[in-house]
């Protein structure tokens, strides 16, 4: 009897870069009574054009998807609207990722292998405006990301230090050559090419060569090479 009966379902759209997973997801979702899937999207331009149209009441946003994260679409989706209810998917491991989706304005971090039991009262939490985690797991999620932010901070501005000379040296010791070789191309002695090391060492605050080429690849101020494909190529 119209009027008279049950409440309208939870509207949910999904969006993954894997249609065969979003897909999965819709026919297990579709089984929940209360839930009714709108659309299973493959990207997060796609996304973000679609939210304002189909109005769904919980998105479901996978992390990695090419162009647009799935961090930056929930971003955009949250600045144009900030009522919308965005549950970001992962497939993988980072302790960086719930704070990383707090941030954005998701209201949680899910993992692609849970039950989708699990993910449909997820659904259900967040439609109601329930939280997904325990305040204590968000604190020290958003604790952890400001450090590493603070770490990389640091170390980017302790590699802006290293003169380009300097740079040159981590660069051929990213491509595997030895130091003798090293000293040998740039033109300079042995005891010369110890003495810039140890200055990058210091510079950095690191305890090794291995840990300064490591913070160097790691911030982009050098690139491994393999030497073998670069002496062929």
């Amino acid at each position: 009897m119209p009027g008279s009966g049950r409440p309208q379902p939870i509207k949910v759209l999904i969006v993954d870069d894997q249609r065969t997973f979003g897909e999965a997801l819709q026919l297990a979702l579709g089984r929940e009574e209360d839930l009714e899937v709108v659309e299973v999207l493959t990207d997060g331009p796609s996304a973000v054009r679609a939210v304002p149209e189909l109005k769904p009441d919980v998105i479901l946003m996978d992390i990695a998807m090419p162009g647009m994260s799935g961090i930056e679409a929930t971003r955009r989706i949250k600045d144009a609207d900030p009522d919308a209810q965005v549950l970001i998917l992962s497939g993988y491991e980072d302790e960086m990722l719930l704070a990383r989706a707090v941030q954005a304005g998701a209201a949680g971090l899910l993992r692609k292998t849970e039950a989708v039991l699990d993910v449909g009262e997820a659904v259900r939490q967040a439609h109601r405006g329930e939280p997904i985690h325990d305040e204590r797991e968000i604190e020290g999620a958003l604790r952890r990301l400001r450090h590493r932010r603070d770490q990389d901070a640091s170390a980017e501005g302790r590699l802006a230090r290293l003169t380009p000379r300097e740079v040159e040296i981590l660069q051929l010791m990213a491509t595997g050559r030895p130091a003798d070789r090293i000293a040998r191309d740039l033109g300079v002695s042995p005891h010369t090419l110890r003495t810039h090391m140890q200055n990058i060492i210091t510079k950095l605050g690191v305890h090794s060569k291995l840990e300064a080429l490591v913070l160097a690849i790691r911030h982009g101020k050098v690139t491994m090479v393999d030497l073998t494909e670069e002496e062929t190529g």
